[in-house]
């Protein structure tokens, strides 16, 4: 793991902060320098709400190495109210409770660690929304 690296992105890992492009008012999440729609540049940070639905998910029973001890878990593919979608791990649900056009909203929690004695990853994960 890198630290210089996870400090470049911790707005988008925690706040959920993308780019609006200037030219056609797309929203891109992750950011990126140029809009995938116009390819225009786009620059103008714009953070997101972090409300979104399960758009589609897959419960995992057998994890990679690291994630063993999480299983089974559920990663879903998230519509952002802005439009973005992201991929994302569930958390504060069940497997079987997971339903398509579900309504989550973004929460921050440890992902995983780096060894006993290295760094501890946190970023986003989607859980049902409370309000």
């Amino acid at each position: 793991m890198h630290i210089a690296r996870e400090w470049r992105v911790r707005q988008q890992r925690y706040r959920l902060v993308g780019e609006v492009c200037d030219t056609c008012g797309r929203v891109l999440f992750p950011p990126r320098d140029t809009c995938p729609h116009c390819a225009e540049q786009a620059q103008t940070a714009h953070a997101l709400s972090g409300r979104g639905e399960v758009f589609s998910f897959s419960t995992m029973y057998d994890a990679p190495e690291g994630f063993e001890e999480y299983v089974p878990y559920t990663v879903a593919l998230i519509k952002l109210e802005e439009g973005p979608m992201v991929t994302a791990q569930l958390t504060d649900v069940r497997p079987g409770e997971v339903q398509i056009g579900m309504p989550v909203e973004m929460v921050t929690r440890k992902l995983k660690e780096d060894g006993p004695e290295g760094q501890i990853l946190y970023g986003y994960k989607f859980r049902p929304q409370l309000r």
